[in-house]
């Protein structure tokens, strides 16, 4: 569950669970040293829990943010802070919230270097925090839309060494770590459910609920703390051949691992070692607690891909590859995953100020559900493929449009959901107009719907808002 901020008509790069998102500083490099800037906004979310059953809420919006960037001969150097603060006026009559405001807060850090003519360097790390904030799941390719109240946190960080060995070969040595910690916490098991030692031969049957010796978790379950406080690390070199100024050919290898740090119970497989033949009851029930640590995992990640400006005005880029995936650490089930990975897009810039995307991802990202199977194993992770279309269209001098879609079909691997999946459609409209450099005024609608088979996790959002915006 690699995920994201969303604010109110606004989509920022994320905070907890939030699985991890690699900084991108291109929007936020200016020609001056100091920039400043405010949004204010107005809003009505007829979900702003999004949850099945809906509460609906006006609500105001205020996004200061303020950056510095330092550009010198050979490098470039920055910093960018935002802070987003959202009022819900519905809470201040709701039973259960003791604020009627959500706040976030992100700070953006980067460096490029030259350290001469063929080596460079580049870091960028992203530090979210969030108090009750809106999450998205996935590293582009995760589906789940909700909110998680407490504070909440996620850090990003990304470095890269990217070397031109020749005029057509170089390589990129790049390191990833991806941070996430969460303020719910504290589940525990009910007396019965210690962790066992594994039976052997592997246990024949589950038990079913009110079976002698069956036992849970109890306080409501496994916390979001024991489920995905983690780190998300990756390393990887990848070999570039550039065949003419249109065209570059790349080939890699990325190794990732999952270390999961809540140390917390986070799911209870009761089971029999046989039964008694005339009244078919348990004999030798057990009860096996999983710890947050049973979901540690490796992968191997190998990708082939291509840039290609196909025309002045239209480029390709694409990278595919394959993934094999391994969580050990599943007490029952040894899980061994093999999978695609792909991340395509196509770009079309038709006219100037004007310009179409369209792409689709394939890859991994974590999940709050872990339910176990009949064979005992866990439910690790989701396989997540996402289908998206962007627009952004200069209707008049001043005036722009952005439509933005994007379809996405997440399978869940391993345990009790193997196989079974999520689908989310998303989409948003935004018409703004430019007064001049310093003001601008926007009005915009999004839309999320998550179609899931699982009890009480499906739901469907509306959002409008209107707002100014000022800079400098």
């Amino acid at each position: 569950m690699n995920k994201i901020f969303v604010s109110t008509g606004l989509v920022a790069i994320s905070a907890a669970g939030l699985q991890s998102v690699q900084a991108d500083t291109s929007d936020i490099i200016s020609a001056k040293a100091w920039s400043v800037s405010g949004t204010l906004r107005g809003f009505y979310d007829d979900n702003y829990n999004l949850a099945n059953t809906k509460r609906g809420s006006w609500g105001a919006e205020v996004d200061p943010t303020i950056s510095y960037n330092l550009p010198l001969q050979q490098s470039d150097m920055g910093i960018r802070v935002n802070y987003g603060i959202f009022y819900y006026d519905d809470r201040r009559q709701t039973v259960g919230w003791s604020h009627s405001y959500d706040q976030e807060l992100q700070g953006n850090v980067w460096l490029d270097h030259a350290i001469n003519e063929r080596w460079k360097i580049n870091f960028t790390d992203t530090l979210a925090y969030g108090y009750n904030p809106l999450l998205a799941s996935g590293i582009g390719t995760g589906v789940t839309t909700y909110r998680i109240n407490g504070n909440n946190l996620a850090n990003h960080a990304n470095m890269s060494l990217d070397t031109q060995w020749t005029k057509e070969f170089g390589t990129s040595l790049y390191y990833g770590n991806d941070f996430y910690q969460y303020q719910n916490k504290g589940a525990t098991a009910s007396a019965l459910a210690v962790p066992a030692t594994l039976p052997s031969p592997p246990p024949t049957s589950p038990l079913t609920a009110g079976s002698p010796g069956w036992s849970q978790l109890t306080g409501g379950g496994a916390s979001l703390a024991g489920l995905l406080d983690r780190v998300d690390q990756n390393v990887g070199l990848n070999f570039t051949w550039t065949l003419s100024p249109e065209t570059m050919f790349l080939a890699g290898y990325t190794f990732s691992w999952s270390s999961y740090l809540g140390n917390e119970p986070i799911a209870v497989y009761n089971y029999a070692k046989s039964f008694t033949p005339v009244l078919f009851t348990p004999v030798g029930a057990r009860s096996y607690v999983y710890k947050s640590s049973s979901r540690d995992g490796t992968s191997h990640e190998a990708h082939v891909g291509i840039n290609h400006q196909l025309t002045a005005n239209v480029t390709l880029a694409a990278t595919v590859g394959v993934s094999y995936s391994a969580n050990d650490n599943d007490p029952f089930n040894h899980n061994i995953n093999i999978s695609p990975t792909a991340n395509v897009s196509l770009s079309y810039n038709y006219l100037p100020g004007s310009y179409l995307q369209l792409g689709v991802t394939q890859g991994q990202n974590a999940t709050d559900q872990v339910q176990p199977g009949s064979n005992g194993s866990l439910t690790q992770y989701q396989n997540s493929t996402v289908v998206y279309a962007d627009i952004n269209h200069q209707i008049v001098k001043n005036l722009f449009a952005t439509v933005i879609g994007r379809y996405s079909y997440s399978v869940f691997e391993g345990g009790g959901l193997n196989n079974t999946a999520d689908q989310e459609i998303d989409a948003s409209v935004n018409v703004t107009y430019t007064f001049n450099r310093h003001f601008s005024a926007d009005v915009g609608y999004n839309f999320n719907d998550l179609i899931s088979s699982l009890t009480g996790r499906p739901f469907t959002r509306n959002e409008v808002y209107l707002g100014v915006t000022a800079s400098y």
